[in-house]
This record gives structure tokens, sequence and C-alpha cells, in this order.
């Protein structure tokens, strides 16, 4: 049975890929036990736009800090250690990475606007990342900017990082778009390679006793595949880029659900936290076993196969069968006073 894939025009072993994540992929070693353990690629951590302007402004002040004193005073002069060292060791750890991995490794690029930090893709591009993840996580909260100049500042991210690069371009979103099978149509018209459905995005939770906003990552959970999941299986053969699935996938039916919608590879990250790193050849073994039940010879036999282009009821993924839905359930309630237990 054959797992081979192709993302990003890059062969890979298997749909199984290391999504971004810093307690994950920070790490060398990390890095080749996911190798090990069966993964096909891997996605670093993001690199932010806020630390590469928090680099600038710490190099303008250190270059400008005491120049109204005498000429003769050296000792202003900034050590040459505080230059971009965050920048630095992220290029280094691509390099690194290249040197230790056989498999594709993809840099990652987070930012929500226009700016000098776009050029950075290019220093990833040279140090050896094979493809580069951007991630737009933009929340716009201004009143008085319409969704159509939100939709164009994601274009405008997308055509100035792709005029920077050579390499294959994913770009990673949200759902939160008007019309997402348009916005889907105009990345790939823009030049993105990929698109990753979807990002999430993380929510602040309230302290009651030290009423104070605090950031609360949670994991996700199976539930988190249907909407990725359904617009996978909605855009594939209508808009010409690569799928890759993320979010919610924890167990090989997941996988194997997201690639039957038309994904070519799936992001583990939440599945990885709770399991370690081991879990990927779990998740690659239970995949070999339901691929040898069902008689599939490969993955590539069954991607898109559930799509709406190839479903038996393409309506499934639309308007219809949110009314199917809402007519069939049963309630779990037994009476008017009744309820099952619920754990």
């Amino acid at each position: 049975m054959d797992l081979s894939t192709t993302y990003l025009g890059l062969n890979l072993k298997s749909p199984l890929v290391v999504g971004s994540c810093a307690p994950l992929t920070e790490d060398i070693d990390n890095l080749k036990r996911m190798e090990d353990s069966g993964a096909g690629a891997i996605v670093l951590h993001s690199f932010f736009e806020e630390q590469l302007r928090q680099e600038r402004l710490e190099l303008h002040h250190h270059l400008t800090y005491g120049t109204e004193s005498f000429a003769e005073a050296l000792t202003y002069f900034p050590e040459p250690q505080i230059f971009h060292v965050g920048s630095d060791e992220y290029l280094s750890h691509i390099h690194r990475a290249k040197e230790s991995l056989n498999i594709p490794i993809i840099g990652s690029l987070n930012g929500s606007t226009l700016g000098g930090w776009l050029d950075y893709a290019q220093q990833i591009e040279q140090a050896g990342a094979d493809a580069l993840e951007l991630n737009i996580y933009y929340i716009p909260t201004d009143l008085d900017i319409p969704g159509a100049e939100v939709e164009q500042n994601y274009l405008d991210i997308l055509k100035a990082v792709k005029s920077e690069i050579k390499i294959p371009l994913a770009v990673k979103i949200g759902p939160h778009f008007s019309n997402m099978a348009n916005m889907a149509k105009r990345f790939a018209e823009h030049g993105a390679n990929s698109l990753v459905l979807f990002n999430r995005f993380y929510q602040p939770d309230i302290n009651l006793e030290d009423l104070e906003v605090y950031p609360n990552v949670l994991l996700s959970t199976p539930q988190a595949i249907r909407l990725p999941m359904r617009w996978i299986a909605i855009l594939y053969g209508r808009v010409d880029v690569d799928f890759a699935a993320t979010s919610g996938i924890l167990h090989a039916t997941d996988v194997l659900k997201m690639l039957m919608a038309g994904a070519k590879v799936t992001q583990l990250v939440s599945s990885l936290l709770r399991h370690g790193i081991g879990h990927i050849s779990t998740l690659e073994g239970n995949i070999l076993r339901w691929m040898e039940e069902h008689e599939y010879e490969s993955v590539q036999q069954m991607q898109g196969s559930m799509s709406q282009l190839h479903c038996p009821d393409p309506s499934a993924f639309e308007r219809v069968n949110y009314m199917k839905a809402l007519q069939t359930y049963a309630p779990i309630w037994k009476g008017v006073d009744h309820y099952e237990s619920v754990s």
C-alpha cells in the first residue's frame, strides 16, 4: 500500500504532516523523531511580523542612543550580539533542519499587515526551506473597515510575499469571509500554491478572580474537522491549489475523511501535543490497516473520492444538509422532566 502524496510540488512519503507549533518544532531532535515516526513533511513554528518589527526598533534604539554625546564616546556603539538574534536563529534552525532531515521542511511566516517584514520570506528561502506557509492571522476590529478592504489586505500580503520567493507558497487562513469559495479562487489567482484550512483563532479568556484577560489555548477536538472537511470537499477540483487540512485531526479516521474530501495532506498538532511524537506512527499503522481492510492500494486512490464533485449526493455539503440535520436530529431526553445522563 502506497501512502505517498504530493503537496506544494513536493513528493511526500505520507500525508501526515506536522503542523506549525513551537513546542514541537523548535528542537532538532524532535524533528528527527518526527521523520523517524513517519512524518511526510514538517512545518516549522511561525516567525512573527512583530518579532522582526521589535528587532528593528531595538536596532534603531541602539544605533541612535547617545548620538548627542561627544564623538569619542565609543561605548555608546551597540554590541553586535543584539542584532537580529531571533531572526538569525530561525534561519539557522531551518539550515540545521535541512542538514539533519531528508523530508521537506516548510518555513512559516505569520503576519497581518503589509510592511518590510515581508522581505524576510526571501531569507527563509535562502536558508533552505522547501516551501513557505504564510499564516495570515488578522482580526479586523475597526468599525469603519469594510469587508472588501479586509479581503484585499489578504491578497496584497500574498502578492507581496509571492514576489519575494520562488519556492512554493501555502496560505493558511481562517473561514471568516463572506464568500469563502470566491476568496479561495482569488488566492489561487494571486499565486497561492496551497490553502491550509483552517487557521484557529485562539480566543482570550477572563480570570474572574484577578479580573484580567489572559490567553487560554484549548487543543482542538474531533468536532473541529467538520468545517475544513466541508470546504475542502466543496472546493476540490474547482480551485487549482493543493488543500491541507488542519484542526481536529486526532485519529486515523479523521485523516482518511480529509483525504476523501480532497486534502493532499493533513496537519497534526493537537494530537501530537496530547499523545507525543510517536503518535504519528500509530496513525500511519491504523491508516494502513484501514486501507488493507477496504482494499485501497494508495492514498491517491481515495483523494477527492467523497468531494462534492464525486459525492453521490453533492447537495449534502450545502443548505439541504442543514435542513436534513435539523429535521432528523433526535433529542437525548426521555421526557419533559427526565434526561439521560451525558458525560
